[in-house]
């Protein structure tokens, strides 16, 4: 899942408004952002692997740090105590669920553990239309909470989210597993991006 991710983000402003977007965006994609890392270095893998599923040629072999059950509730209890704030916590896990709602059976419990996933990945307009729905909702519950003072700013994020959506779908397979590792490292500038969103709030 990419944009549900986002969703969930705009979706807690709206449950803990206090809390800034940047952290409950840096939240909600914390596995992900994680993961690269952790691929470069060697220790999670995954391969290029074209019709893996309908929607993505990425074929997620090993990743129990990141992308685990276990692993997503440490890091789910972890933030909730840091920021000392438990939607903050969820913010983290809602990402091992949706992944879970997505993913091909690729999912481990724990390290080690069973793998899970409901596969909607399988289906192409499925995973849109659910994605879709959820970052829609995500976006309304934002809007609701306050909303941003210049809103030039948060369409841009929008409309980039969405750009970066269809590519992902309708682009050739990345030429190497180190090109999407580093592409993704570039899922970080979405924190400060949200931040800078955040400071044009309405006080």
């Amino acid at each position: 899942m990419f944009i549900g991710h986002h969703a969930a983000a705009f979706a807690a402003k709206r449950v803990t408004p206090r809390v800034s977007l940047a952290v409950l965006m840096g939240a909600a994609m914390f596995l992900d952002l994680l993961w690269p890392f952790l691929t470069l270095a060697g220790v999670e893998r995954f391969r290029i692997d074209p019709g893996n599923t309908a929607f993505t040629p990425l074929a997620f072999d090993h990743y129990p740090i990141s992308h685990s059950l276990a692993m997503a509730l440490v890091w789910s209890v972890l933030a909730a105590l840091l920021f000392r704030n438990a939607i903050v916590g969820l913010a983290v896990l809602s990402h091992w669920v949706l992944d879970f709602v997505t993913h091909r059976p690729d999912l481990p419990l724990w390290p080690g553990g069973p793998k899970v996933g409901l596969g909607l990945w399988s289906s192409v307009p499925g995973t849109v239309a659910v994605e879709g729905a959820l970052f829609a909702v995500g976006l309304w519950l934002y809007w609701k909470s306050g909303g941003p003072r210049r809103r030039v700013a948060f369409w841009a994020l929008v409309a980039f989210l969405i750009l970066i959506y269809i590519a992902n779908i309708v682009s050739p397979p990345p030429p190497s597993w180190q090109a999407v590792s580093y592409t993704a490292l570039a899922a970080w500038l979405f924190v400060p991006w949200a931040w800078w969103i955040e400071r044009q709030r309405r006080t």
